[in-house]
């Protein structure tokens, strides 16, 4: 079965599905089973520890959902497994604790986090989780350099590039068009609410903006479409509406 096929069957849920008046927690385990009860693709983040763990979290540091305000940064794994929640008593989960939950019943749609300073040791680490995992599962990063590295360390996996913004007059445009050089199917921005739907190699479907509900059914349309032209630095900017050569 193709990624387009099983990615798109079902909705798949933002963080997994969340409710929090409910106690149920984005990116818990508690998130997950209830995904998994109904039939959801689980979306997650992931976050590189000090000692190289993939934690399944979206901020970069403590304190929105927990006490603390540390950087998961800067602290081992066995630590954030520690931390308090606000509103549940569940805990931290690593890339490998979510894969043992979910066991190949739902697809994973996995987020990787970045500093943007080149580090690949989360994507490494995520590499070695999947070796023995045997689930669909997809990877996407809003850093062009962590979607090259999944490329690179896992070159059968589904895989794109998020964006949030136009990246004509961002900052990114230029490593964007370096990371894409000698890539013709590196596409140079994604309009945000359409995450995820321009691969290096091919396509599939990812969530909505980050308010919106925490459940999203991805778009099926042009997911098989051949696609070509290397990212450049001026390429058009791409609106929300605006899905040119897409």
């Amino acid at each position: 079965m193709r990624a387009s096929d099983w990615l798109t069957a079902r909705p798949v849920a933002h963080r997994g599905l969340h409710d929090r008046a409910r106690g149920i927690i984005e990116n818990m385990p508690g998130a997950a089973r209830a995904a998994i009860d109904a039939r959801f693709g689980i979306e997650c983040d992931i976050q590189l520890t000090a000692d190289g763990e993939a934690m399944v979290h979206h901020d970069d540091a403590l304190g929105r959902l927990t006490e603390g305000s540390a950087a998961l940064l800067g602290m081992r794994a066995a630590e954030l497994k520690a931390v308090r929640f606000t509103d549940t008593s569940e805990r931290m989960m690593s890339l490998g604790d979510l894969c043992e939950l979910v066991a190949g019943r739902v697809p994973l749609v996995i987020e990787v986090k970045s500093h943007f300073d080149g580090d690949r040791k989360l994507v490494a680490r995520m590499a070695e989780v999947l070796a023995s995992y045997r689930g669909p599962a997809v990877g996407m990063s809003f850093d062009p350099d962590q979607v090259l590295a999944l490329r690179e360390l896992m070159p059968e996996l589904p895989r794109g590039i998020i964006a949030e913004r136009s990246y004509r007059s961002s900052r990114l445009a230029g490593r964007i068009a370096g990371s894409a050089e000698g890539h013709a199917a590196f596409a140079p921005c994604v309009p945000h609410p359409t995450a995820f739907r321009r691969l290096l190699d091919r396509r599939v479907a990812g969530p909505g903006a980050l308010d919106r509900p925490p459940h999203f059914r991805p778009a099926a349309a042009n997911l098989d479409r051949s696609h070509a032209g290397a990212a450049r630095a001026g390429s058009p900017a791409c609106g929300s509406d605006d899905f040119r050569g897409f």
